[in-house]
């Protein structure tokens, strides 16, 4: 578990995971093409994370800024999706002004247990019990996407659908390992609640990053 004073100790470097083009495979934008950015560092420590290697961000190479928006740039993408990890545990604003100044569009997927930082086109927001999210960044997400593991994870998901935006879009996304048992449960719940969409990982369907 890693503290919450995380924050980069050199300007303009981050803790870089792994970077790669790919297709989006969850939520709003799935199917739609974009370059991913993987951040190292998480303290939030969701029992059924898939990402647990980019948790300890001393283990992950700190890389100028500058250079990982030339990676994006050159790979041709026009959007960005910055994801971890928990990628606010790092000051995100001048990522964000360089791939905003070559014309990409900037995404992020964050649980929002961090303040917000950069400029971002599209956020979204997954909040997880362990630390819930920052109440200054709850207004601002553009989309909502809860991970339902357990029938009682759709009450955690209406908390959250009461204070967003309304023009948030709102998803439920089954948890990956428990997909058998839970999706009926959330199938049933989206048609007696209709403001609500299902999200389901369309990569691992696709076996693509």
């Amino acid at each position: 578990m890693y503290l919450r004073t995380i924050h980069s100790p050199v300007k303009n470097m981050l803790p870089l995971v792994e970077e790669f083009f790919s297709v989006q495979g969850e939520g709003f934008h799935t199917g739609r093409a974009a370059y991913f950015i993987r951040l190292g560092g998480c303290d939030v420590g969701c029992s059924w994370c898939d990402s647990r290697f980019s948790w300890d961000p001393e283990v992950h190479p700190m890389v100028d800024t500058d250079t990982i928006v030339e990676h994006a740039v050159n790979s041709g993408t026009d959007s960005v999706v910055v994801t971890g990890g928990e990628p606010l545990m790092w000051n995100l604003d001048d990522l964000c002004k360089g791939l905003k100044k070559n014309k990409i569009r900037t995404f992020i997927e964050t649980s929002g247990a961090y303040p917000l930082s950069g400029k971002w086109d599209w956020i979204c927001l997954s909040p997880k019990k362990n630390m819930p999210p920052d109440e200054n960044i709850i207004p601002e997400a553009d989309e909502l996407k809860v991970i339902i593991e357990k029938k009682s994870d759709l009450k955690w998901a209406e908390k959250f659908r009461k204070v967003v935006s309304g023009e948030c879009v709102l998803y439920l996304q089954p948890e990956w390992s428990r997909f058998e048992e839970i999706i009926p449960e959330i199938v049933r719940y989206v048609q007696k609640n209709q403001e609500w969409r299902i999200s389901l990982q369309a990569h691992k369907y696709m076996h693509i990053p």
